[in-house]
């Protein structure tokens, strides 16, 4: 076996966190293969979340938690501006309905301090009802939160897998570990799509960590698959809600949220729900009855609009209050664990964290100085200029005017580009990630032949 066939470090799972490790190692002169179960990269935890780009402020003081989540913050939003991530600064506010939840208030001002953010204030009801007209009655009070913002998770996965197979990564899909085999040179992985073997192997499998942990001997915790729902509201509700509206959080969890999309919706939900089967992300009954309930008491009007879609994820929650990042130098493995929903803006700063472990293990992660710049991705933002709006661009490539969604006013141009993209799509659901197309108000019924009809001609390229 040649040393070529080993490499230096094999990331498993490409959701957001794993992409992030893979596109920050790969920056290095290091050797890295991206191995992903599924059929595409951010088909699992990644795709179905609120999708907050957040602060920070009401996470536990003094936990790595806190800690990586206040700078991926800075991060992301740094990357999503070199690379075009859509990302709308709308703000927070953290409405109390109780007096218990006013006299909370303070309380949660003093945590964000101590988590470095300080730009928490809190306003009386009037202010609440003045920023967000359409609540419903009874608020008390509130708590501002300035720097909250929305952003396109889809595209930020994207973005930061295309980013590391610019930078040499290997990405494999559909290749699902099935046992592990060390050695004193190396790791062989034995998955779906045949032996991968590594140096150093970085366990970042989401709701199979628990699992591959086990692999190398751990039982150290395990991964509770966590069912959060939402409902999507068709996008003429969109002025109802100028920014995010958070309920005060529990022991639970950050409660049910009221929120704009980067797409121009609005979104109710999550809900929080324990099950075992880790493939569950159908939505249910349930799940719908405790949102319109919740909701309807948040926000009586929005109720009398219409609900376009409901979608389920699942959160890998786990028995730990804090990120389970740990390094076995001996076996040359490190666990990257119980990340939750706040990976999406920690994503960047986990990857320069595990890159300070490898480094701190004799790895040499020093960045090579010939990177290529970083990919700029396709606007998926409503508030930004989509392709059929930019005539200099329709006029260029008449297939950015052909419109191929007309709820979600997708082009041609947009379908095509997938699929000369870096890491094209595999099934709809991938293409509905990359440009938005069967994701309206219709759901795919009046475009979906046609879009299947061009997925099909996009696999045979």
């Amino acid at each position: 076996m040649s040393r070529q066939d080993i490499s230096d470090v094999v990331v498993i799972g490409a959701g957001i966190v794993g992409c992030a490790i893979a596109r920050a190692l790969s920056g290095t002169g290091l050797s890295v293969t991206l191995l992903e179960a599924r059929g595409d990269v951010g088909d699992g935890t990644s795709k179905a979340n609120t999708a907050l780009l957040h602060t920070g402020f009401d996470a536990t003081p003094g936990t790595l938690e806190s800690r990586l989540v206040a700078r991926g913050y800075q991060l992301l939003g740094e990357y999503a501006g070199q690379t075009g991530i859509p990302v709308e600064r709308t703000g927070a506010m953290l409405v109390a309905w109780t007096e218990e939840e006013a006299g909370a208030l303070p309380g949660l001002m003093v945590k964000a301090e101590r988590n470095g953010y300080r730009a928490c204030g809190i306003v009386g009801a009037d202010e609440v009802y003045r920023r967000v007209p359409d609540l419903g009655p009874g608020a008390l009070a509130g708590l501002d939160v300035p720097g909250e913002a929305i952003i396109c998770t889809w595209t930020t996965n994207l973005a930061l897998a295309t980013d590391a197979v610019a930078r040499g990564a290997r990405l494999l899909r559909g290749a699902r570990v099935t046992a592990v085999e060390t050695g004193p040179e190396h790791t062989t992985l034995r998955t779906t799509s045949g032996e991968v073997r590594a140096r150093w192997v970085i366990n970042a499998a989401g709701l199979g960590a628990d699992h591959l942990d086990a692999e190398f001997g751990y039982r150290r915790f395990t991964v509770t698959p966590r069912r959060g729902e939402l409902l999507v509201f068709d996008k003429l509700t969109r002025p109802m809600v100028p920014l995010i509206v958070l309920a005060v959080p529990s022991s639970r969890g950050k409660g049910v949220l009221v929120s704009p999309t980067i797409y121009g919706n609005v979104m109710v939900g999550p809900t929080s729900e324990n099950l075992e089967d880790r493939t569950a992300t159908g939505t249910s009954e349930k799940g719908f009855e405790f949102l319109v309930s919740k909701g309807r008491a948040l926000m009586p009007s929005l109720f009398d609009e219409e609900i376009t879609a409901g979608y389920a994820g699942l959160r890998a929650a786990t028995d730990h209050d804090d990120y389970l990042i740990d390094v076995d130098v001996q076996q040359r493995y490190l666990l990257v664990g119980g990340i939750r929903s706040t990976g999406l803006t920690s994503g960047m700063a986990i990857a320069e964290y595990v890159s300070g472990l490898l480094g701190e293990a004799g790895v040499d992660v020093t960045e090579r100085d010939d990177l290529p710049p970083p990919p700029r991705m396709p606007n998926l933002g409503e508030a930004g200029v989509r392709p059929y709006q930019d005539t200099g661009r329709v006029a260029a490539d008449p297939e950015y005017g052909r419109i191929v969604c007309f709820c979600e006013r997708v082009s041609a141009g947009e379908i095509r580009d997938a699929f000369d993209s870096p890491i094209p799509p595999a099934d709809l659901d991938g293409l509905r990630r990359r440009t938005r197309v069967m994701n309206g108000r219709c759901q795919g019924f009046y475009c979906g032949a046609h879009t299947q009809a061009l997925l099909r001609a996009g696999a045979d390229r």
